[in-house]
């Protein structure tokens, strides 16, 4: 059963796909930023935007099973992507895991490069239980 309440912002217009604010008690779980490797530290997707993000989110997904959370406790996202073209991509796959009617917060944001070159998304998340 999930605690979070996502209260309108008065005055600011609906975010597409996110929530401006989400509001909870309990114990705060954050994810270190996720990037396209797989269990064996390999890069999955090389130069495919939509491969690296389904790998970051099920390396997101794994996390959030470890601190025994769900995608319905997420209150946070934070995206960084190295071209705002993989945008779509994001949202596309993003919508397979979070409830779209209760979106958590979110910030997307273009970066000049993550840890490794071929790396094109990293994703980090904050979730209360």
């Amino acid at each position: 059963m999930s605690n979070l309440e996502y209260p309108q912002s008065e005055g600011v217009a609906p975010g597409n796909g996110y929530s401006h604010v989400v509001t909870s008690a309990g114990q705060w779980v954050a994810i270190a930023g996720q990037v396209a490797l797989d269990a064996d530290g390999k890069l999955v997707g090389e130069g495919d935007f939509e491969a690296q993000t389904r790998q970051v989110f099920a390396n997101l997904d794994a996390a959030l099973k470890a601190a025994g959370a769900t995608w319905a406790d997420v209150v946070k996202l934070g995206c960084f992507l190295t071209d705002m073209a993989g945008l779509p991509a994001l949202r596309t796959v993003r919508d397979e895991y979070i409830d779209t009617t209760k979106p958590p917060a979110s910030t997307a944001v273009q970066v000049v490069g993550l840890f490794r070159p071929e790396a094109l998304i990293e994703v980090e998340a904050y979730a209360v239980i």
